[in-house]
């Protein structure tokens, strides 16, 4: 008998509170309880009831395996545009700290539904170091401070089904390279921001693609050229009145 029972594939999801751990222990309390109700809310409107959701909660967020029959197209396609609209509702009118933004990632694979400390599998690793990711994080802070949500999916989602079905344009995702150093992670990614132009938006920053790398060596300089028999007075001279005459080689 084998010491573990096969993997399902399955849907994964990521979702993180941003600057979580900068409010005080009232409002982390309160922001737990919102979030929670926020994620049942809106996954009731998408028909995927939270009970059938295999959860491991991190305070400031979840990890959560979906059950077989969940969607990966309307999934994809709803969930982020629904946080969006809940977010957009339960936000005006709060301060900073009041305010709750999230971090998603969505991907898909082999998951392993019996392990004795969570869900051991790649893919679980995987959606983990995607929600972790310091370009999705940015996309946050510094790029879109007044989304609500910034969603990342793995390449194999972006290719089979935002770029299949189109519930979200193709070409508001902004491909970026996902990558932990310390965790010797880097995975091409598509980052995805509701009412923004991500792809747009990639401005030098952590999410911009790394440049084209030459193989023949960097590229051509322009050619220079030499003058000669040049004369030059007033002010292109240094000083007032000066004269100079050069003579040379071209």
């Amino acid at each position: 008998m084998p010491e573990f029972s096969d993997p399902r594939r399955r849907v994964l999801i990521s979702v993180d509170m941003e600057s979580y751990s900068r409010r005080n222990n009232p409002l982390q309390f309160r922001v737990q309880q919102d979030f929670r109700r926020i994620m049942d809310e809106a996954a009731a409107e998408l028909g995927i009831e939270r009970p059938a959701w295999l959860q491991q909660q991190t305070g400031d967020g979840e990890l959560a395996i979906l059950p077989p029959d969940a969607g990966e197209r309307a999934l994809v396609g709803n969930l982020t545009p629904t946080l969006d609209r809940h977010l957009r509702q339960y936000n005006l009118g709060r301060s900073p700290e009041g305010r709750i933004r999230l971090r998603v990632a969505v991907h898909q694979g082999l998951v392993h539904l019996d392990g004795a400390n969570g869900f051991p599998g790649e893919a679980v690793v995987t959606v983990c170091r995607l929600i972790d990711s310091p370009v999705l994080k940015d996309a946050l802070k510094r790029r879109f401070p007044q989304a609500n949500v910034a969603l990342i999916v793995s390449d194999p989602i972006y290719t089979d089904v935002v770029c299949h079905y189109q519930d979200l344009r193709p070409d508001l995702f902004q491909k970026v390279l996902a990558e932990l150093p310390d965790k010797d992670f880097a995975q091409i990614a598509w980052l995805y921001v509701p009412h923004e132009n991500a792809a747009q938006e990639s401005a030098a920053g952590p999410g911009r693609e790394p440049p084209p790398i030459h193989p023949a060596g960097p590229p051509e300089q322009p050619p220079t050229q030499m003058f000669s028999d040049i004369h030059t007075s007033g002010p292109a001279m240094f000083g007032n009145g000066n004269t100079q005459h050069y003579r040379g080689a071209r």
